[in-house]
């Protein structure tokens, strides 16, 4: 299943426990590690108060139903700032895909992340990029699969192919082993100064 990162704001969040809505999502939190969803920031009743957080791991989420929310055991799942190293290190990042330019290798422009698209385990499988004025008067948006992204800043998605390759594609959700440059990585946080990835994911 492809699911439209838009869909998974303001979703409820199910408890198990209270069998019943503890929570919505406000915020999507990705690691650019390895371009997966790792949190939401959520608020609502049973976050933020009485010991529980307001952030919910995705390794938290039993069940994702688009039409009913995500499922939980309990408002126990919610995590704070500070709890969690690994998410700590993404949050002060303060990363999003959202907003970030589109290039290829050579430089062309191709526009900005407007929406990205993920699988059921919340690996980003493509970028909805809005193009450029000009180019948008024929073709207003671009989808790029993940499989075509070579590097990654906090400025700039860096992508393999020219603009009317990509054009051409059909795009495909097939699985992803992460290989593009990402220079948030733990000692290399220097957008500049970029650092391959390993070949297979490990988060």
């Amino acid at each position: 299943m492809v699911i439209n990162s838009k869909s998974l704001l303001n979703c409820p969040v199910l408890s198990l426990h209270i069998e019943g809505e503890t929570a919505r999502t406000n915020s999507i939190i990705v690691d650019p590690d390895n371009l997966k969803i790792m949190a939401f920031g959520v608020s609502g009743p049973l976050t933020g108060r009485d010991g529980t957080g307001d952030i919910l791991m995705t390794s938290s989420v039993r069940e994702l139903n688009l039409r009913v929310g995500m499922i939980i055991n309990s408002a126990d799942e919610f995590v704070s700032r500070g709890e969690v190293v690994k998410l700590d290190k993404v949050l002060d990042l303060n990363f999003s895909l959202i907003g970030l330019n589109v290039v290829t290798k050579k430089g062309t422009k191709l526009g900005k992340v407007i929406d990205f698209t993920v699988s059921e385990d919340f690996t980003v499988l493509q970028l909805i990029v809005k193009r450029p004025l000009m180019k948008a008067l024929m073709d207003p948006e671009l989808v790029i699969s993940r499989k075509e992204i070579v590097a990654v800043d906090d400025y700039t998605v860096t992508v393999r192919d020219e603009e009317a390759k990509l054009m051409k594609q059909a795009v495909s959700p097939d699985d992803f082993v992460p290989n593009f440059v990402n220079p948030f990585r733990e000692g290399n946080l220097e957008p500049s100064h970029k650092e391959t990835l390993d070949a297979k994911d490990t988060e």
